[in-house]
């Protein structure tokens, strides 16, 4: 058996040995916590437990009530992910063929990435309107600012000897731009959407916590008001698996376009 073959099953063995782990992690974390709210070791009515949990989720499964506050919070956060994205990118893009705007505009990006959004969320939602509009308006404002620093970074830290050669060859900043920059930065752009994937559902949460009736930040606020925990942690259950799968589809895509490279 040769060198790369051999290398080639020891990354294998690596991958499944980390996944091995992760679930084996999960697994220990969802029995230990079980035991200890059984056990009374700690306070089923502050941290409830997962038993109760899957209870209360299938019970909304069978009434079909979780899929509407799903629907709704899936919707606002794909259009937000898509806006912030694409928006980020296409101003990153903008200050990239002007660099003196990119100097410009660099201490005033920096600033607009410390400002606490979610704090500002009731401000935006007033500017915006209530309703979906609000709720998306302050999750592109999570996403937004760090796309278009993080691609820009991306778009500088291309060879420049690769750009010198183009424009050695008289290719326009246009043709270098979408021949050059965007292609050999695709797979870090897939990247800034699976932190903008967290980013847009915090976003999207914070709105619904403040305005909406509907969608799992809104299941999530008012458990609390209630002091239904099983509600609140079923909210966190169900919002944790549907942002892994929107991270599992964005590394598939990722894994694809590095093996084909």
């Amino acid at each position: 058996m040769d060198i790369t073959k051999l290398y080639q099953q020891k990354i294998k063995k690596e991958k499944i040995t980390i996944i091995l782990c992760q679930i084996l992690f999960v697994i220990v974390f969802i029995s230990m916590w079980e035991i200890l709210a059984r056990l009374e070791i700690i306070d089923k009515f502050l941290f409830s437990c997962p038993s109760d949990i899957i209870k209360l989720l299938i019970k909304n499964i069978k009434s079909n009530e979780i899929f509407i506050h799903i629907r709704y919070s899936l919707i606002e956060t794909l259009i937000a992910l898509c806006i912030g994205t694409i928006m980020g990118i296409f101003i990153a893009v903008l200050l990239w063929f002007s660099p003196k705007l990119c100097k410009i505009m660099d201490p005033f990006l920096v600033v607009l990435n410390a400002l606490p959004k979610t704090a500002l969320a009731p401000i935006l939602i007033v500017w915006a309107g209530t309703g979906v509009k609000g709720i998306v308006v302050v999750a592109i404002s999570l996403s937004l600012i760090m796309t278009i620093i993080s691609a820009l970074n991306f778009f500088k830290g291309v060879d420049e000897e690769k750009i010198k050669m183009l424009k050695t060859l008289k290719a326009s900043s246009f043709q270098i731009m979408f021949k050059l920059i965007l292609p050999a930065n695709f797979v870090n752009i897939l990247s800034i959407i699976k932190i903008n994937i967290g980013l847009t559902w915090v976003g999207v949460i914070v709105g619904e916590f403040l305005v909406s009736r509907f969608g799992i930040g809104y299941i999530v606020v008012y458990g609390g008001q209630v002091f239904q925990m099983d509600l609140v942690m079923m909210g966190v259950f169900v919002l944790s698996i549907l942002a892994f799968m929107m991270y599992i589809i964005i590394s598939f895509i990722e894994k694809y376009f590095k093996n084909k490279r």
